[in-house]
C-alpha cells in the first residue's frame, strides 16, 4: 500500500516515550549498538546467494575468499593465495586451513565445489557464469575451469554477494536461510534477525583468520553487537547525539556540521562507492520518447544539489559510475549535465507545449508524472529539489514516499513507476549490467531498458573481455551507449561518512577498504 509520508523530527522526549532512544549506559561492557540508516534498511534476509539487497552486517556473519582494499588491491581471507593461467581459463585457489563454520562444520575445497553451482538460476548467477566447473584438487586447493576468461573474477569474489554459507545449514533451511538462521565463518554469529528492525549478533570466539587488513587476527573485541535499522536519518542522528547508539554506518552529509559540535562524536570519512540517481522508466509514457527522457535528465542541476544539499562535500555525478573507475571516463559528449534550455527545446520538439500554469501539455494532457522515493531525510530532500527542477522545465512530478522494504516490490510491477530517486553502492562497472540488462526488467532494471544494441554491448562487456584492458574498453562502450539513451539522470556522488561515540568505542587508526568485518574486529569497547 502506497503512503505519502511527511518528514518530521520527533522531539527527544517523544522518542524516549516511544522507546526509540536508549539511555546512555544501557549497553553492557563489550556490547555495542550500530545503526543502519535510511539507505540500507529493509534487507529481507542474509542469504548471500539469492539475495539482491544485503546490508553491511553480511560481512560480519560470512567470510569471502578475498577482500579488497581502498587501493583496489586484493587480500586473502578464506583463500591464502591464488593464480590464473596466462589465457585466463583456469584459476587455482589455496584455502586457509583450520577454518570452521559457526556450527562446527569444516570449511574446505568441497565447500567451494558445492557453493559455486548454487548460484545457477539466481539473480546473482552472472558473477559465476564464466565458471565451467569447480575441481577439488585436494582438501585445501580448488580450481575453477572457465568457460570464458573473466578478468573481473577477484572483484566478484570480494563482493559480499559471494559470501560463503555453510552447505548443510543452507540446504536444510531453504528459503529460511538468512532469516531464521545464517551460518557462516565470520567473526559474529547470527542470534536473531527481525526484518527491517534489528539484527542481534554474538561474537564467534573461535575466529582466528582475519585478513591482513586487520590488526587483530583473533576474535572480535565486541562481544554482543546489535545492528538497528532506522529509516529516518534524523532519528538515527538523534540516537547518536543522546548516546543511545554507538555508531552510525552512514551519516548524511548535511548532518556533518552539527556533529562537529559534539565532543564525544568522531567522524570517519572513507572514499565513496555510491551514486544517487533518477531512473526513468523507458517503457511508459511519456518516457518512451527519448527526447522527453533527455529533457528530464538535463533538468537536474547536479551542482546545485551538491552545493546546497550536501555543503559541497562529495561531487556532482554526470555518468552512472563512480569517478574512480576507468569506465567512467567516457567521451565528454556523453556526460549528462544540467542544461535547462536544451531540456525545454527537447520538450518543444516532442510536442509538449507550455501551458498558462507553467505545466506543459500535449493533446490536452498535462505533463504530469509520478516521482518515487523512499524513507529517509536525505532521500526526501533530494527528491523535493528534483521535483522543483523538473517543474522549471514544465514537468509536474508528484512525489510518493515508500518504505524501503516495499519499494522494490512496487518496481517489479514494471508499469506503476515513471521516475524515482534512489542510490546504489558498488565499485565496479558491472553495475551497469545489473541495472540496465533486459534480463532483469522491473527490478533491478527499474529503467526497463530493453534495447538490442545495449544488449549486444552488454554481452561483449560481460563475456567477451579476455584481459582487464579489454574489459575497461568494452564497458566504456556499453556505458556510453546507455548514457545516450537517457534511461536515468545522474545526481550526486557522496563520500562515505560514518560517526561513532568516542567515549564508548576505540576505533582503528586507519580504516582500509570499506567498513566491513576487517574493521569491526579491530574496534574495542571502552570499559
Amino acid at each position: 500500500m502506497r503512503t505519502l509520508i511527511k518528514a518530521a523530527l520527533l522531539s527527544g522526549s517523544a522518542l524516549l516515550s516511544m522507546g526509540l532512544i536508549t539511555l546512555p549506559g544501557a549497553a553492557l561492557a563489550q556490547d555495542a549498538v550500530f545503526v543502519l540508516t535510511a539507505r540500507d534498511v529493509g534487507a529481507p534476509s542474509y542469504d548471500p546467494i539469492k539475495g539482491t539487497r544485503l546490508n553491511d552486517a553480511i560481512s560480519l556473519i560470512f567470510d569471502r575468499l578475498v577482500v579488497q582494499d581502498t587501493d583496489q588491491s586484493y587480500h586473502g581471507l578464506l583463500a591464502t593465495s591464488w593464480e590464473s593461467t596466462p589465457d585466463g581459463m583456469q584459476w587455482t585457489f589455496k584455502l586457509r586451513p583450520g577454518v570452521k563454520f559457526h556450527n562446527g562444520e569444516p570449511f574446505n575445497a568441497k565447500t567451494i565445489a558445492w557453493w559455486i553451482p548454487k548460484f545457477k538460476g539466481t539473480e546473482n548467477s552472472f558473477m559465476v557464469d564464466s565458471i565451467e566447473k569447480v575441481e577439488v584438487v585436494d582438501d585445501l586447493t580448488v580450481r575453477f575451469v572457465m568457460k570464458t576468461p573473466d578478468p573481473n573474477m577477484l572483484f566478484n569474489l570480494a563482493s559480499t554477494f559471494m559470501s560463503v554459507p555453510e552447505p548443510k545449514a543452507y540446504d536444510r533451511l531453504g528459503d529460511k536461510f538468512g532469516v531464521t538462521e545464517a551460518v557462516g565463518t565470520g567473526p559474529f554469529k547470527l542470534e536473531k534477525f527481525t526484518v527491517g528492525q534489528q539484527t542481534m549478533l554474538v561474537r564467534n570466539d573461535d575466529y582466528k583468520w582475519a585478513s591482513d587488513l586487520s590488526t587483530n587476527k583473533g576474535p572480535a573485541k565486541i562481544k554482543n553487537l546489535e545492528i538497528r535499522e532506522i529509516a529516518e536519518d534524523s532519528t538515527a542522528f538523534l540516537e547518536l547525539q543522546t548516546g543511545g547508539v554507538d555508531l552510525l554506518l552512514k551519516v548524511p552529509t548535511d548532518f556533518l556540521p552539527r556533529l562537529k559540535g559534539q565532543k564525544s562524536v568522531k567522524v570517519v570519512t572513507l572514499p565513496g562507492t555510491e551514486i544517487i540517481y533518477m531512473p526513468i522508466n523507458t517503457s511508459v509514457e511519456p518516457f518512451t520518447d527519448v527526447n522527453v527522457r533527455q529533457a528530464a535528465a538535463l533538468a537536474v542541476n547536479q551542482k546545485e544539489i551538491t552545493t546546497n544539499l550536501f555543503g559541497g562535500v562529495g561531487s556532482p555525478a554526470n555518468t552512472f559510475l563512480i569517478s574512480s573507475l576507468l569506465e567512467s571516463k567516457v567521451d565528454p559528449k556523453f556526460n549528462i549535465a544540467y542544461d535547462p534550455e536544451k531540456a525545454k527545446a527537447l520538450l518543444d520538439k516532442a510536442g509538449w507545449t507550455m501551458g498558462s500554469g507553467g505545466i506543459r501539455a500535449k493533446d490536452g494532457k498535462p505533463l504530469q508524472v509520478k516521482l518515487w522515493t523512499q524513507n529517509g531525510t536525505e532521500f526526501k530532500r533530494v527528491t523535493e529539489v528534483v521535483q522543483a527542477q523538473l517543474k522549471a522545465i514544465g514537468m509536474q512530478a508528484d512525489i510518493t514516499v515508500f518504505d524501503a522494504s516495499t519499494i522494490n516490490a512496487q518496481y517489479r510491477k514494471k508499469t506503476e513507476h515513471q521516475l524515482a530517486v534512489r542510490t546504489y553502492s558498488w565499485a565496479n562497472a558491472d553495475i551497469i549490467d545489473w541495472f540496465f540488462s533486459a534480463k532483469r526488467l522491473g527490478y533491478p532494471n527499474i529503467s526497463m531498458l530493453n534495447d538490442p544494441k545495449a544488449e549486444e554491448l552488454n554481452n561483449i562487456a560481460m563475456t567477451k573481455s579476455r584481459t582487464w584492458d579489454e574489459r575497461v574498453a568494452n564497458f566504456k562502450a556499453y556505458h556510453e551507449y546507455v548514457l545516450s539513451q537517457f534511461p536515468f539522470a545522474p545526481i550526486y556522488q557522496p563520500v562515505a561518512n560514518l560517526a561513532y561515540n568516542d567515549e564508548k568505542l576505540t576505533f582503528p587508526e586507519k580504516v582500509r577498504g570499506r567498513f566491513q568485518s576487517h574493521v569491526v574486529v579491530d574496534i574495542d569497547v571502552k570499559k
